[in-house]
């Protein structure tokens, strides 16, 4: 087959977006912009790893969007959780961490024939990729779509494959798609493009078929069952479709070059990442690493990710430390990763706004994080030495794992350091703690999990009604649905465990950091605790409880009273998270951003991006400007309003939260907010706003917590109780505290020197007499003693000095406690290369049931406590003897 046709101009990755789009637009999809790459309400999943997520509940029948028909351009990441290509990433054509998927929807719309026939009309008619190039597959029971491509596209039959059951079970197939292992799902067909017989590889269904001949470029599902329990499909009543084509591949078809890795998008990463790190191979893996993961770091970052030990924040610390060990594998030893984020929004600014928005904040992060790299290296050498120090001849796979994970010291590193000690590193116990990782981040990336709505019940429920803005009770609510153990049921007994539906509800349901309503469920005899509420399927409150008395059926109507007392306590606490976070952006600057609250009864505590700690100077400020908002009392207005209108009117989206068309913007004083929460009607009722705390989540995260109401009363008069029984026992008043507390530490810090000096005189005057207690040996002083009272550190401090004292020798020291014993072995002068000072310690290690070694002139180890180390240590100038002999 003849080399590749090239189009007369090859579009760049941005012509692409748009030419998708204006196709789609024109044929009256609604483009509705790429969803963050946190899934919001959606805890089952670390990100957003395909176009669908954010369509999720529509498919679910869950959410019912304004609009039949979309189109969108989403940003993914594959790099945790069950999709994880980081490892790839670099080293192949075609893995990425983040990559864009184009896509097409039909919700119950149109089908199979208009969504084949305008995949083929834009491939072939807009962008000229020769028809002959491309393969299409179908699921092999499919003859509908077959169908399509043969006779009404025109296919030859020869380049449409059936692709069947490969898998050992009915359904799996890489032609047919489910979101989970029930719910819905379908048939789709492939489209692939023919790179040329030059390139090794098969069509897809050979057995050549992993080559890089024949590559996917859109896959188009058809959404038209429902997958039971018991396995069987039952026809969805609206078919949708759902298609994906991933922007990189089709750059790469449609600029007339092979790998990924070549279209001009990265082409012009990889050129800045050549000039940042000097390296004039444009070829070089590392570069298309750095390409890579600028892009992925930089929208986590625009998605309110940032750096830290935990979820979401160490996958983009692996990402960042990947890249910047690649940076130090080309020899660059400064910051240099976030230089890039320039090019990036040079390249990507116009179609992610939110991009060049923050891309101050992105380079901020990314530099500290840079700087961080090197002190984690100094940080992980002493971790080495700590645990070196108190390993016994091996490095617990534990610790090599933990030097790994959290300080980038690869398995080698670890083993090399380890040698130069005489030691060895327990290998398989690395890997058994990478492979516990590694489920962990599968299990975390499972699609699924926890109380979900079945099908039937979403599919027949209307919304809930909220009414809990103006009252906490209300009656003639109908009891729509009863779940128990996760499954439908008609009725509840007496102390049965469930989560009841009603049509309305005064229960506000968990969201947006504002914990659940409690109270009470009663009718005629019957009684049900709500023990919580949350919402299910973004739009169905399910009150959480057990049934205290009688039955409740499905159809019975209820009053629903909610914990007056204890709503009036959160909404104060959630009133006054609005005002702190406006005193905060206006303290600190508009970067600070939400990274999560709660807001509960008896507190509340908000997490916002900021770089540093906060002054006591500057929280002393914050609290103030809360007050004086409490003070004012402002009264609160809430306004419902078209998502963009908010937007373009100031309100501060939360992280985290997912929003419809419709929002709920809450203003108070300054604070502008969208907010489906509950609040006070005026901010004078939050009476006083009292911080508590504040401390470092990750990097990058600040966390303060905070008190309001009588709970801010309370902690104020126990601090004075505090602070008037401090000053009784430093025999003063409570304005002397700080004066006789500063004088009584300065006391302590002078007998603590004392204590030192006493104890270092001590230590000297031990090895002083012990000096005398050296035997010859051949010309070679030995001394073999125990010295009680030093530590391990104290006990090489001693080596070092009788090793100077003595000249040519070969010491070796014992301390003891606890049961255990740590020995030190040395050798000076003459006596180095007649006697090794690992194979001494060894030697006595193994007659006390431990292990050691080190160098020919430095080891140590350790063993049991107990008569056999008294031997040991006398028959240790006979063993040197022997050894000289």
């Amino acid at each position: 087959m003849p080399a590749p046709e090239q189009t007369p101009t090859r579009p760049t990755t941005a012509d692409i977006r748009r030419d998708f789009l204006d196709f789609f637009s024109s044929r009256g999809h609604t483009i509705v912009p790429s969803a963050s790459l946190v899934p919001g309400n959606d805890p089952t999943l670390l990100f957003t790893n395909s176009g669908m997520v954010q369509f999720k509940d529509v498919f679910l029948g869950a959410e019912k969007p304004g609009y039949v028909r979309a189109a969108d351009v989403q940003r993914c990441l594959r790099a945790g959780g069950k999709h994880n290509d980081l490892d790839q990433v670099g080293y192949t054509a075609r893995h990425h961490t983040f990559f864009e998927m184009l896509g097409n929807w039909s919700f119950g719309d149109y089908f199979k024939r208009d969504a084949i026939a305008w995949a083929w009309e834009l491939l072939t008619g807009v962008w000229k990729i020769p028809a002959e190039r491309l393969v299409v597959t179908v699921y092999h029971t499919d003859d509908e779509a077959h169908g399509i491509w043969r006779d009404v596209i025109g296919v030859p039959e020869d380049r449409i494959i059936r692709i069947g059951d490969n898998k050992g079970a009915p359904f799996a197939s890489d032609n047919f798609w489910q979101m989970a292992d029930t719910g819905p799902c379908g048939p789709c067909t492939e489209i692939f493009y023919d790179h040329g017989a030059h390139i090794p590889g098969g069509p897809p269904g050979s057995p050549e078929e992993d080559g890089d001949r024949f590559i996917e470029i859109w896959n188009l599902v058809f959404m038209q069952f429902d997958r039971q329990p018991d396995g069987r499909l039952d026809p969805l009543p609206a078919p949708c479709v759902d298609t994906g084509m991933g922007l990189e591949r089709l750059a790469a078809v449609l600029q007339g070059v092979h790998g990924n890795y070549e279209i001009d998008l990265f082409q012009a990463l990889i050129r800045e990442a050549a000039v940042l790190t000097a390296t004039e191979d444009l070829g070089n893996k590392s570069l298309r690493v750095i390409a890579d993961h600028v892009r992925a770091c930089s929208f986590l970052i625009v998605d309110g990710v940032l750096p830290s030990n935990e979820g979401r924040g160490y996958v983009l610390r692996r990402i960042i430390r990947r890249a910047l060990r690649h940076g130090w594998m080309l020899g660059v030893r400064k910051p240099f990763f976030h230089s890039l984020v320039a090019t990036l929004d040079a390249l990507m600014g116009d179609a992610y706004p939110e991009l060049r928005a923050q891309r101050a904040l992105v380079e901020r992060a990314l530099l500290a994080e840079e700087e961080r790299f090197a002190e984690t290296l100094d940080s992980g050498m002493r971790m080495f030495d700590e645990v070196a120090s108190r390993s016994v001849g091996t490095i617990p796979g534990a610790d090599a794992f933990r030097l790994y994970d959290t300080y980038g010291f690869p398995l080698d590193l670890t083993a090399d350091m380890a040698r130069e000690r005489g030691m060895e590193v327990d290998t398989a116990g690395f890997d058994a703690a990478m492979e516990q990782q590694r489920e962990t981040a599968r299990a975390a990336g499972k699609f699924g999990g926890g109380t979900t709505l079945p099908a039937e019940l979403v599919a027949r429920m209307e919304p809930t009604g909220f009414l809990g803005y103006d009252s906490l009770q209300a009656g003639g609510l109908e009891v729509v649905a009863l779940l128990r153990d996760g499954r439908p049921v008609q009725r509840v007994e007496t102390g049965e465990e469930a989560i009841v539906f009603l049509d309305r509800t005064p229960f506000y349901a968990e969201s947006g950091g504002q914990v659940g309503d409690t109270g009470e469920l009663d009718g005629k005899g019957v009684s049900f605790v709500v023990e919580d509420t949350r919402k299910f399927a973004g739009q169905f409150h399910g009150h959480i409880g057990r049934q205290r008395a009688g039955a409740l059926a499905v159809g019975d109507h209820v009053l629903a009273s909610v914990d007056g007392k204890r709503r009036a306590t959160t909404v104060l606490n959630h009133s006054a998270t609005h005002l702190l976070h406006g005193a905060l952006r206006e303290r600190l600057g508009t970067h600070v951003a939400q990274k999560g609250s709660l807001v509960a009864p008896d507190r509340l505590r908000f997490d916002f991006s900021h770089f540093e700690p906060i002054s006591a100077e500057a929280l002393r400020g914050i609290e103030l400007q809360v007050n004086d908002e409490v003070r004012a009392d402002h009264g609160v207005e809430t306004r419902e309003m078209a998502m963009q209108e908010a937007i373009d009117a100031g309100a501060i989206a939360l992280f985290g939260e997912k929003y419809g068309e419709r929002v709920r913007v809450v203003k108070m004083g300054g604070s502008v907010e969208l907010c489906g929460g509950t609040h006070v009607g005026r901010t004078g009722e939050i009476g006083l706003f009292k911080l508590v705390s504040e401390g470092g989540v990750s990097a990058g995260v600040r966390r303060v917590e905070a008190l309001t109401g009588r709970a801010a009363l309370d902690h104020v008069a126990a601090e004075e109780a505090r602070l008037s029984e401090a000053a009784r026992l430093l025999g003063g008043t409570t304005a002397e505290v700080t004066d006789k507390l500063r004088a009584l530490l300065d006391r302590q810090k002078k007998l603590e020197r004392e204590l030192e000096a006493m104890k270092a005189r001590a230590a000297s005057s031990a090895t002083a007499d012990l000096s005398a207690g050296a035997v010859d040996v051949d010309g070679i002083k030995v001394l073999a003693a125990r010295i009680e009272g030093l530590d391990a550190r104290a006990l090489r401090d001693a080596l070092d000095r009788f090793k100077q004292q003595l000249g040519d020798a070969v010491v070796l020291l014992a301390g003891a406690s606890d049961g255990r014993a740590a020995l030190v072995a040395g050798v000076s002068g003459s006596a180095l290369g007649r006697v090794k000072a690992g194979e001494l310690l060894s030697h006595v290690a193994s007659q006390v049931g431990g292990k050691g070694g080190g160098r020919p002139d430095m080891a140590q180890g350790g063993g049991e406590d107990g008569p056999a180390l008294e031997a040991a240590l006398a028959a240790v100038p006979a063993w040197i003897a022997a050894r000289l002999a």
